[in-house]
């Protein structure tokens, strides 16, 4: 506290004395340096000013009357203090300017903070609203898919009951075949065994007659006066007629001595028919259970794909449902303010807000970096980044970046017109730096347009550039979605037959014949992307505005939309394409040939043959002798222009192709 002296300077208070002043040449809020000890055992002797006594018994007293229980305390409290400063302001003329200027900034400060404050407050009101809704959206969706996974697992439950009566059916029918098989087996044995008992009889038969006949021999030479000539033709006619009998016999047994009676012979067919035929009812009854089989494990295999894409949807829906960062926050760190973080922000997700600012982060740092380390000249290195030790930084906006770029690929596509011959981006690239700045400054020119191109995911012109330069993309489909899009504005301006530079929302959506292969779903899309900035009541779109860029290359939702319809319909088409292929890890050129042909039959030999070759990466007449992995030749498809020629063979939704 410093109180005005006799003389109109500023004194010290307490002093070391009564009359003591400070000189005129003596800094403000400046103790004196060197102090005697014994003026320091006055300083508790000294009364205060009689003024700052006054003010100090003004603001008690206003403190004291105040009712500090009230909702605006705070404001009623600084109240007697404005007053207070106020009542040192008028004393001090000298210094009242200066201390009127301070007091009107702090007032003006205050002023502004409790606007923005008012302000905040409906935002707050708003979160909060939002986020309810979003909470109880998140208990319903749980609640929906716990029903549907529950009524999933009791109908997998009876699938697996079915499947082991299944099982103990035909473990029971195969019990019965072979019981079957055994009484066959016994049935044979039992015949066998009489087959030798028979053959056993008759040689006892044998041995008997001829014994029988020896005994009639010597009865016949024990009979007296008996004719021996007589008896010797009646023995040999015998012996011819045992002959004849013993032929006979031995053929009889030889045609028969395997036949049964043919009353056990159909018994036993009929009985085996009966088995046989119960045995076809059995078969029959069995492949159809084992279709039914097959059926429901397919019904359960899409089933169980179908409960793991809701599974993964559900918490992608629940990620997207959680509380949100407050991205206003950026507004105050990104250069260009709210305004500039607002249009960069306009339509964007938090995973694409995180690379936003990720990308406004790197591109502060770039322009804080001076010089780039070189890559080296090995041949590993790209060709427009083949230098040794330090590159200087041009350090250049992404503006100026777009205009470069867009250069590079109208020169370029100039040259190939002339030439008629497709030519390497990466070279052609590091020569056109070469020609327009020269050899020594191409290599500053190339880092720092690389190190732009990689940080600047968002931007499409460098996203795009640096997927062909790098080799992710193939060239083709940077040319193939520009005419696509070139194709649709002669399109939609052949429609306007005023040249007002407006259709309706009616022609708009007819102007879709240049898309006959999209769905109504993605004509709908690029519908509302063409009324974002329209009231819902006006039905005039202005369509030339819709494929405008700003200065730094981004386009407008619907071109932005038509692109990631043109990406997402070649990765729905090559998912197709897999699911043709199979179990199968590897493929030669007439598989791929068949699976394209089925997903896609409208294509023609020309199309089919482009594709080949950019799957083999050989020319057209040698893609029959080469076998590559299905991963190798999806991931080359992918980097290529691979559309659908015609319609699909079947309907269905499209859904991402999952990377693999």
């Amino acid at each position: 506290s410093f109180q005005l002296s006799a003389r109109g300077h500023w004194s010290t208070w307490p002093a070391f004395a009564s009359r003591q002043t400070v000189p005129r040449n003596h800094k403000p809020c400046c103790a004196p340096e060197e102090r005697q000890s014994s003026n320091k055992q006055a300083l508790l002797t000294i009364p205060k000013p009689r003024y700052l006594e006054q003010l100090e018994s003004y603001l008690r007293k206003e403190l004291q009357s105040l009712d500090l229980t009230k909702k605006n305390s705070q404001e009623l409290k600084l109240q007697p203090y404005r007053e207070i400063f106020e009542f040192f302001i008028d004393n001090f003329k000298t210094y009242k300017p200066l201390l009127s200027a301070i007091k009107n900034e702090y007032e003006v400060t205050l002023a502004h903070q409790k606007k923005t404050i008012r302000t905040l407050e409906p935002l707050k009101a708003m979160v909060t609203t939002v986020s309810e809704e979003c909470t109880q959206q998140i208990l319903a969706l749980q609640e929906k898919e716990k029903d549907e996974i529950n009524m999933l697992k009791q109908e997998k439950q009876h699938l697996l009951k079915f499947i082991d009566n299944m099982k103990e059916e035909k473990n029971s029918l195969q019990t019965q075949v072979e019981h079957l098989r055994t009484s066959v087996a016994e049935e044979y044995g039992r015949y066998l065994n009489e087959y030798g008992a028979r053959k056993l009889l008759l040689a006892k038969l044998n041995d008997m007659h001829n014994e029988r006949l020896d005994m009639t021999r010597h009865q016949v030479q024990d009979v007296k006066g008996e004719d021996v000539v007589k008896l010797t033709l009646a023995l040999k006619i015998a012996r011819q007629d045992l002959t004849k009998a013993q032929v006979k016999l031995n053929t009889v047994i030889a045609d028969y001595g395997d036949v049964v009676p043919r009353r056990d012979f159909e018994s036993l067919e009929k009985k085996y028919s009966d088995l046989l035929n119960k045995t076809k009812t059995l078969q029959k009854d069995f492949d159809r259970l084992h279709k039914e089989y097959e059926t429901l494990l397919e019904i359960h295999r899409e089933t169980a794909e179908e409960r793991d894409n809701f599974c993964a949807e559900l918490q992608q829906v629940q990620r997207n449902c959680t509380p949100r960062p407050n991205w206003a926050k950026c507004s105050e760190v990104i250069p260009g303010g709210a305004e500039r973080w607002g249009c960069l922000a306009a339509g964007k997700t938090s995973d694409q807000l995180v690379d936003v600012l990720l990308e406004e982060i790197g591109t502060g740092v770039l322009k804080e970096i001076n010089v780039f380390p070189g890559w080296g000249e090995d041949d590993k290195v790209p060709v427009y980044l083949r230098h040794e030790g330090e590159v200087k930084n041009k350090k250049l906006t992404k503006k100026d970046v777009v205009n470069i770029l867009k250069d590079v690929w109208k020169e370029k596509i100039a040259l190939e017109q002339q030439t008629g011959k497709r030519s390497s981006l990466p070279e052609f690239f590091l020569s056109y730096l070469q020609k327009k700045y020269g050899d020594a400054a191409a290599m500053e020119w190339s880092y720092t347009l690389y190190e732009n191109m990689r940080l600047c995911r968002s931007n499409h012109v460098l996203s795009s550039f640096y997927d062909i330069l790098t080799g992710k993309v193939g060239e083709e489909q940077y040319h193939g979605q520009n005419q696509l899009i070139s194709n649709l504005r002669k399109e939609l301006a052949a429609c306007d037959s005023s040249n007002s530079g407006s259709l309706t929302s009616k022609q708009f959506r007819q102007e879709a014949d240049p898309f006959p292969l999209k769905r109504k779903e993605s004509i709908q899309e690029l519908l509302d992307a063409s009324r974002y900035k329209l009231d819902s009541t006006e039905d005039l779109i202005d369509y030339i505005s819709l494929f405008k860029e700003d200065d730094e290359g981004n386009a407008e939702p619907f071109v932005a939309k038509l692109r990631n319809q043109y990406v997402g319909e070649k990765l729905e088409y090559l998912r197709q394409l897999k699911n043709k292929l199979g179990a199968l890890t590897e493929v030669n050129a007439d598989d791929l040939k068949t699976a394209f042909c089925t997903i896609d039959p409208d294509i023609d030999d020309q199309t089919l043959d482009t594709y080949l070759g950019l799957a083999y990466q050989v020319r057209r007449e040698q893609p029959d002798q080469e076998v590559v992995s299905v991963e190798t030749a999806l991931e080359r498809l992918l980097a290529g222009d691979v559309r659908r020629v015609g319609p699909s063979p079947r309907e269905g939704s499209t859904t991402g192709f999952e990377g693999e």
